[in-house]
């Protein structure tokens, strides 16, 4: 018997997904086992790969750690196991940047099965006689009857803070900044407005916090931007079904949210590298992610998925009415010794969102920060 031990995060789109494209390709492949194990959605975001690559054949991953990938080497460059035509099709059939998300000096780290990036959510019952947001002023006027939420941990509001910046076409991560001063007093203004006018229970809440919370209960009815779960976009899957939608306007543009998603890794260390990647093929081809990926779940990161007539049907069209904003999100960085700066730098800002302050101050410790992590990266 072959064994391969796989990684994910603890959700449905997350691990159910994995699992039962691994039951499949081993019933198809008599003598492998493929056994998938899980993490919260916060150890996901915070252990380290290089810890994870010694114990697993197989990592769902974010893609920051693309440089550190490419730099490290303890990921298999798929580029150099995978055909060039399958890589092609990965490439053409992208939602938004997530294939490329995962490549880095030419280096292919992951594979793109799952797609993701703040959207708009709303309960359906709530709107069914009364119009849905549009724009940023409709938001704070809606969240001034207590009926809005955003996802307020750390890395959520950091995330928020890019997507301010993003939208509004400020220049970020360059020139030794985070951030041009001004773009950077708007963003966190913006932030501080919005958490201000929910509830104090945001501050501990992640995307999936938000729609459990929207799925089962009356009181919040609509997220401007959170990372989106088709899962309660299907029938029987909370109370209320949650119809997801493309984001609102901010002054004149859509927001601009930043991408997330996760790929399918294989350790460079693995002692069946060859099964592993081809497990990664399987589970990212185009009919698995349509079908069986999607099914048990998933989320799907190849773009036939979410075109699909039957997916969209499925899940109350979520593919379609937010493909434009995934297609529009922002690829945060992605060098060695960026996730310093990340799991740093959302304190900051919710520190700022909750007690105000001198946001000039604020940025300059955001800029201190990048530079220590520009620092990691050349050490």
């Amino acid at each position: 018997m072959t064994k391969l031990k796989g990684i994910t995060w603890n959700h449905s789109r997350g691990f159910t997904s994995v699992v039962a494209t691994a039951q499949r390709f081993c019933e198809m492949h008599p003598g492998v086992e493929i056994e998938w194990e899980k993490r919260s959605l916060q150890e996901f975001a915070d252990a380290p790969i290089q810890h994870l690559a010694d114990q697993y054949d197989l990592l769902i991953i974010d893609h920051p750690w693309a440089g550190f990938a490419q730099q490290s080497g303890i990921l298999a460059d798929l580029s150099l196991h995978l055909s060039t035509d399958f890589l092609e099709d990965q490439k053409n059939n992208s939602v938004g940047m997530s294939h490329l998300s995962y490549s880095f000096d030419g280096f292919q780290s992951a594979l793109a099965v799952d797609a993701a990036t703040p959207i708009a959510v709303y309960n359906q019952q709530f709107f069914s006689n009364q119009a849905v947001p549009k724009s940023w002023q409709d938001v704070l006027a809606l969240a001034r009857k207590n009926k809005v939420a955003i996802a307020g941990i750390p890395i959520n509001l950091l995330m928020d803070f890019y997507m301010f910046g993003a939208t509004i076409n400020a220049a970020m991560f360059e020139n030794g900044n985070v951030i041009d001063v001004e773009s950077g007093v708007i963003a966190l203004e913006a932030i501080r407005e919005i958490v201000n006018l929910c509830s104090e229970d945001i501050l501990r809440w992640d995307p999936i916090d938000v729609h459990n919370y929207m799925a089962e209960n009356d009181g919040i009815v609509y997220c401007p931007y959170a990372y989106g779960y088709t899962n309660y976009s299907k029938p029987g899957y909370g109370k209320h079904l949650l119809i997801a939608t493309d984001t609102v306007s901010f002054n004149s543009d859509p927001l601009k949210t930043v991408l997330g998603g996760t790929g399918l890794a294989v350790s460079s260390a693995s002692k069946n590298l060859e099964l592993a990647c081809k497990y990664a093929e399987y589970t990212a081809s185009p009919l698995i992610q349509e079908t069986l990926f999607f099914d048990a779940g998933g989320q799907p990161g190849h773009r036939k998925a979410w075109l699909s007539p039957e997916t969209n049907r499925r899940c109350a069209n979520f593919f379609e009415n937010t493909l434009k904003t995934l297609d529009n999100s922002y690829l945060r960085p992605r060098y060695n010794g960026y996730l310093h700066f990340q799991d740093n730098a959302g304190a900051l800002v919710q520190e700022y969102a909750i007690h105000g302050g001198n946001p000039k101050e604020v940025l300059g410790k955001l800029n201190a920060l990048y530079q220590e992590s520009l620092n990691q990266a050349r050490s």
